[in-house]
């Protein structure tokens, strides 16, 4: 059980630090597009000013969060040492918190992108889980 929870917490920390510092290279690479466009979400979240967000971005969104979410599962699996417990609590651990985050992004991002995202969490967690053979 201490090794699934530990494949968990590593999972998660995987997809948070991938997601975060891919996103500050896709920032660095492509400034006046994705880096402009970012900037202009985070202010407008805090100063709860109107956003038109950039299809092609959540479209990226979505395929890196896919990318992300296996490599997080496999992670978790390898620290688990099984590959079916660990990559699904991770999977629910992101979903609770992909909800609390979309949440909060709402009222500046299309419906589908929430539900494409928020669905696709799980599966792709579970996965990146079965990458690593049953033992």
């Amino acid at each position: 059980m201490v090794r699934i929870v530990l494949g968990v917490i590593a999972g998660f920390v995987t997809w948070s630090v991938i997601w975060v510092g891919s996103d500050q290279v896709l920032m660095s690479i492509w400034p006046d597009w994705y880096g402009a466009h970012q900037l202009a979400f985070q202010d407008a979240m805090m100063d709860k000013t109107p956003f038109e967000p950039d299809r092609t971005i959540l479209v990226m969104h979505l395929f890196r969060s896919v990318i992300v979410s296996i490599m997080s599962g496999f992670i978790a699996a390898v620290v688990a040492g099984e590959n079916k417990k660990a990559p699904l609590w991770l999977g629910i651990v992101l979903l609770l918190f992909g909800i609390m985050v979309q949440a909060m992004a709402w009222n500046y991002i299309p419906v589908w992108y929430h539900f494409l995202f928020l669905f696709l969490l799980i599966p792709m967690s579970i996965l990146g889980g079965k990458m690593k053979s049953a033992t």
